[in-house]
């Protein structure tokens, strides 16, 4: 995912303009998703990226943006949500929980790497421990409050550095492996 470098995803109004990438950060993201089996998204991201179910229609995309459109729509996704009653192409609606949802797709031998889209959503499985890797672009801006990118949970999480990357925008990429994860507890009284 995109983060503001003050830890945000959007903006105090709701935009994330600031996040529009460049061809090659975009050819990043297109890479990396060609490496995903499943993506599992919160409401508010699936109505965002919907958009690329049809995006082949649209007379204004670039070659790139043919070729996103091309594997999003080949991939299977799972949508969170509560209010919606119907999704489109290659993608369900989930009927458990993501602990149950995530449970089912790791027993099943053909699913390998599961990315996780959706503040909400990840913030939720990351608090069940479920995240093994956090894998953030941090664009140069400081936005000053929206969504933030982490769980504000009372957990410490320890990671190791797997890769960064550096992009001619400035935009940096940032992979962790999550090490240890520990619930914060109160110090004891005295």
């Amino acid at each position: 995912m995109s983060v503001s470098l003050d830890g945000y995803i959007v903006g105090p109004d709701g935009g994330f303009g600031w996040s529009v990438p460049d061809a090659e950060v975009f050819q990043f993201a297109l890479d990396e998703v060609r490496g995903v089996d499943v993506h599992l998204l919160g409401r508010k991201l699936y109505e965002t990226m919907v958009y690329w179910e049809t995006a082949d229609q649209d007379p204004t995309v670039d070659d790139q943006e043919l070729e996103f459109a091309d594997i999003w729509k080949r991939l299977p996704k799972l949508v969170f949500s509560r209010t919606l009653s119907a999704v489109q192409g290659n993608t369900r609606l989930a009927s458990g929980s993501p602990a149950e949802e995530i449970g089912r797709l790791k027993a099943d031998p053909g699913t390998g790497d599961i990315a996780i889209g959706g503040a909400t959503l990840a913030a939720e499985v990351a608090s069940l421990g479920l995240v093994d890797e956090y894998r953030v672009r941090v664009y140069p801006v400081l936005v000053g409050g929206g969504i933030p990118f982490f769980a504000r949970g009372e957990q410490q999480v320890d990671l190791e550095l797997l890769e960064t990357r550096t992009f001619t925008s400035k935009v940096v990429f940032l992979r962790y492996r999550v090490a240890r994860q520990q619930p914060v507890t109160a110090p004891a009284r005295p």
